[in-house]
């Protein structure tokens, strides 16, 4: 007798639950935790693959400069990588202390659509539209 595999439903958080319930919290902390290991595994891939760079003391000066334009592409993403975990670890504090989901400006709910394509948001969308339209005027000035 074959047993039928039944496949479960990833839980999807939706506007008729109460915000910020706890499946919500739940859900959000897991998608965190879940990206934060997938760029720092990114990451060990990385520098285990860049590692051994034999072109750095290459005659060849072609073969250097590619190789510190290489180095510096990836100490950018590098970079990028270690601002975005931080985000990420500022996001899971807010998810501990209750704040997580509410505009740091207004103190309004972020929306899970938001949340959901930006899980470190921390402005709600009028706010960080109103943040970047003063910051395109400060540029301007």
């Amino acid at each position: 007798m074959l047993k039928k595999k039944t496949t479960k439903k990833k839980y999807i958080p939706n506007s008729k639950e109460k915000y910020m319930c706890a499946k919500h919290k739940k859900f959000f902390n897991e998608e965190l935790i879940k990206w934060k290991k997938e760029i720092m595994k990114g990451n060990n891939l990385g520098n285990l693959l860049n590692s051994s760079d034999d072109n750095i003391s290459s005659a060849d000066i072609v073969d250097q400069a590619s190789s510190y334009t290489d180095k510096t592409v990836e100490m950018k993403s590098l970079n990028r990588s270690r601002k975005l975990i931080y985000k990420i670890n500022s996001a899971l504090q807010r998810l501990k202390d209750g704040t997580y989901g509410y505009c740091e400006e207004t103190g309004e709910p972020i929306g899970l659509k938001r949340l959901m394509a930006r899980p470190v948001a921390t402005l709600s969308i009028e706010a960080q539209e109103k943040h970047e339209r003063d910051e395109k005027i400060f540029v301007e000035d």
